[in-house]
């Protein structure tokens, strides 16, 4: 399983590629209807990946915090699910549901929304302010797998606290670390080599 560094395509103040995606119940959910009044955290995420189970819970509580402050969060898995079929959409809910992600959790089939956003690995975060420009794409915090270190989201959090109040973007955030998307053969973006 190979450690991937997110490529980023957006930029910070690029706005947010629009989607319409389901829910493992087959609820669809549009970006714009998901948003929340001081902005949007998209997660890309799946299921079976060590670095999401690594920070799962702690991505949990962090989204009920922000969501206070008006920060809505949206995860999506877009892993080809016949070659990884943990990440297919039964599993989702399951996985969801055990880590408290009160929020949607939404099924990518086709692979576009990762690459109009320039998903990379799994997880990926960006944060867009609330007129979905982009804030921050960077890591969670520092902590691995193996860290032997318990997941705590202080580099996004400290992103959020920044956008709220109205701060510069981070220059240069470090990128997010994780298995890469697993994507369709032939359905490989370019900047995945």
């Amino acid at each position: 399983m190979a450690e991937t560094h997110s490529t980023f395509s957006l930029r910070p103040g690029d706005a947010a590629p629009g989607f319409q995606l389901p829910a493992p119940d087959g609820t669809l959910h549009e970006l714009h209807a998901i948003r929340g009044n001081g902005g949007l955290l998209v997660v890309f995420a799946c299921n079976h990946c060590p670095y999401v189970i690594h920070l799962a819970g702690a991505l949990g509580s962090l989204a009920g915090e922000i969501e206070a402050e008006g920060v809505a969060t949206v995860a999506i898995s877009s892993n080809d699910i016949e070659k990884y079929p943990a990440d297919a959409p039964a599993q989702m809910a399951v996985f969801a549901a055990r880590h408290g992600w009160n929020f949607p959790y939404l099924f990518d089939e086709s692979q576009e929304v990762a690459k109009a956003y320039g998903a990379a690995c799994t997880p990926d975060f960006f944060l867009f302010d609330h007129e979905l420009r982009l804030y921050y794409a960077g890591q969670f915090d520092a902590t691995r797998p193996k860290s032997g270190q318990p997941a705590t989201g202080d580099d996004l959090r400290a992103a959020v606290k920044g956008m709220l109040a109205g701060e510069e973007p981070p220059v240069r955030p470090f990128p997010s670390t994780g298995c890469n998307i697993k994507w369709k053969a032939g359905s490989e973006p370019p900047y995945f080599a």
